[in-house]
């Protein structure tokens, strides 16, 4: 998930008025709003997107004054290591992060008697799907990476609390984000830039692995959705209908820059895959459907603002980015078939 960008977050409180922006940092956003009885809102994660007060989620001392100094009601939990390459190499973090930072922020939560705690997860939970039906939100957890796992055991913490404690949660799930502000180590975002800076799109393996896409206002929509309509202790499935190989994905994004089909080998290169590379996931959202959700925008569409955006700010917003661009696990497969592009 993705939690990054999210159309930096205001999109989940559109439907608030007046709100005032802080920041606390590059894992916690503060957001100050008036819902009726809900007064203040905290959106952990976000890179310090919504303002410039900085702060850890895995220091307790810091999340238990937050939540007393700024009065918090609620709390949206999109704060957590993300990045499935990185988990390979350092798992430890996303543990630190994923694990403890979410079981710190629940215990300031209990602490504070917070109305409702919104966790953000990921479709990975459920593991690998290559064939059968779609996973609906009872299907048994089986992560398969250090990241889906973290994630999993997350959840675990979130449940918990509120069974043991009576903690009001909800938690979602969704498929792969993409869209503007988003870091470009993910994969729309990283193909977007390299094409941007005429570098080539890296494939892991055989670029079969697939993924479905959601833009992240309608990420956002669902959120919001679920706050204001969703049953306290359930989890919601947030899918979408887009669902594209990774070879198909730079394939698609190299025709939008204007490339012709005969030029797709010069723009794309194959690496050696991740350790473990699910082939693919599949998520049943009718749960969150029933609601009243379902996304907007077209896949196509999407990918041409998120395009435009990164045409326009990619060096302005990030600064430098050539470390992110460059191919996990970075040795190139010495021959390929290249029939297959």
């Amino acid at each position: 998930m993705q939690q990054g960008q999210l159309e930096k977050h205001a999109e989940l409180v559109k439907t608030i008025s007046d709100f005032d922006l802080q920041d606390i940092g590059e894992r916690v956003s503060y957001l100050a709003n008036d819902l009726g009885n809900v007064k203040n809102i905290l959106v952990t994660g976000g890179a310090g997107f919504i303002g410039s007060f900085l702060g850890d989620i895995t220091s307790a001392d810091f999340i238990t004054f937050l939540l007393k100094d700024k009065s918090i009601d609620v709390i949206f939990h999109l704060a957590a290591q993300t990045h499935v390459d990185n988990s390979f190499g350092d798992s430890f973090e996303f543990t630190k992060n994923n694990v403890m930072g979410t079981h710190i922020l629940l215990e300031a939560a209990k602490i504070r008697k917070i109305t409702r705690f919104i966790h953000v997860s990921t479709d990975e939970v459920y593991g690998e799907v290559i064939n059968g039906p779609d996973c609906p939100e009872d299907t048994i957890l089986s992560p398969s990476n250090p990241y889906s796992a973290t994630k999993a055991a997350a959840e675990c913490l979130v449940k918990a609390y509120h069974k043991s404690f009576g903690l009001p949660i909800m938690i979602t799930r969704s498929n792969n984000v993409y869209g503007p502000y988003q870091f470009p180590e993910k994969i729309t975002s990283k193909f977007v830039c390299s094409l941007l800076k005429g570098k080539k799109c890296y494939i892991h393996g055989d670029g079969q692995n697939s993924r479905k896409y959601l833009y992240a206002a309608d990420v956002a929509d669902a959120i919001d959705i679920i706050f204001h309509k969703g049953s306290i202790g359930e989890t919601y499935n947030i899918g979408s209908p887009s669902e594209i190989s990774n070879l198909e994905m730079a394939k698609r994004l190299i025709l939008l820059f204007g490339y012709k089909e005969n030029e797709m080998g010069e723009h794309i290169e194959f690496v050696r895959d991740r350790a473990f590379n699910d082939r693919r996931y599949a998520i049943d959202c009718s749960k969150l459907e029933k609601l009243g959700w379902s996304p907007r925008m077209t896949f196509d569409e999407g990918l041409l603002k998120t395009i435009e955006w990164y045409r326009q700010c990619t060096d302005t917003w990030w600064g430098d980015i050539s470390s992110a661009l460059i191919p996990h696990p970075f040795k190139v497969i010495p021959s390929y078939d290249e029939s297959a592009i």
